[in-house]
């Protein structure tokens, strides 16, 4: 059953070097997304994958098309939507004299909810962590604590961009091990990376964007099958990373 569905999705900003005309960050974007899925949005940047996101979490006003989450319109149900989502953004502020645990308190009011702190810190492993400023954590609890700030209304999607980017193995590994701990959980999971590897172990179907557009669709499996099936001086077959640079000729870059 689709959890997310959209049709169409446009998004139009205009050319810094051409006054009065536009260009499309996202052209004609079509997704759906089915409830327990891990989805895997892949692309070079600027290929439109982050403007997708905002635009389906609401953040950013779509100039055509529709997008429906729980059945719900983003457009014309915005906090509704909200309700049902949490989000987990590339860079976060936070107010610098709260600990974890003030501000996971803090924004746990906002949402009308009243789970304990703790209970959010434990889902992330951060529970030593509580009395700590964010200031002060390493970068895998950082992108942790995001998380837990994103559970606070136990949302039925979320949404994580570019989640272990500038994290070392151990602490990448371990935010893997949340994410599919959250879906086992049952929770949709919709995820952006640069990381092959990671779209790979972790999402069930992905798409594949460039210039705004989505240019491939499927499993990790039948993508690789399709695209890269015979690398060079590989043995079996290629990888996801095949398929990226075959489909957008873009090197990798974190």
């Amino acid at each position: 059953m689709a959890i997310l569905s959209a049709s169409g999705l446009v998004k139009r900003y205009p050319k810094p070097d051409a006054p009065g005309a536009f260009f499309a960050a996202v052209n004609e974007v079509s997704l759906t997304i089915e409830a327990g899925e891990i989805f895997g949005l892949l692309g070079p940047n600027g290929a439109g994958k982050t403007t997708t996101l905002e635009m389906l979490e609401g953040l950013t006003d779509i100039d055509s098309g529709q997008a429906l989450i729980t059945g719900l319109d983003v457009s014309k149900e915005p906090y509704k939507v909200k309700q049902r989502i949490g989000v987990q953004l590339q860079a976060n502020e936070y107010f610098d004299h709260l600990n974890l645990r003030e501000l996971l308190a803090l924004f746990t009011a906002l949402y009308g909810r009243n789970t304990p702190p703790e209970t959010l810190l434990g889902r992330v492993n951060l529970v030593e962590k509580a009395n700590a400023k964010p200031a002060n954590l390493s970068g895998g609890q950082k992108q942790r604590f995001s998380i837990a700030c994103a559970l606070v209304n136990d949302p039925q999607i979320l949404f994580l961009d570019e989640p272990t980017t500038g994290l070392d193995p151990q602490a990448k590994r371990n935010l893997w091990d949340l994410v599919r701990e959250l879906n086992t959980g049952g929770m949709t999971i919709v995820l952006t990376t640069h990381n092959m590897e990671e779209a790979e172990y972790l999402c069930n179907r992905l798409a594949i964007m460039d210039h705004g557009r989505i240019i491939a669709e499927g499993t990790p499996q039948e993508l690789i099958l399709e695209y890269a099936p015979e690398p060079p001086a590989v043995p079996r077959h290629g990888n996801l990373e095949d398929v990226f640079l075959h489909l957008t000729g873009s090197a990798l870059r974190e």
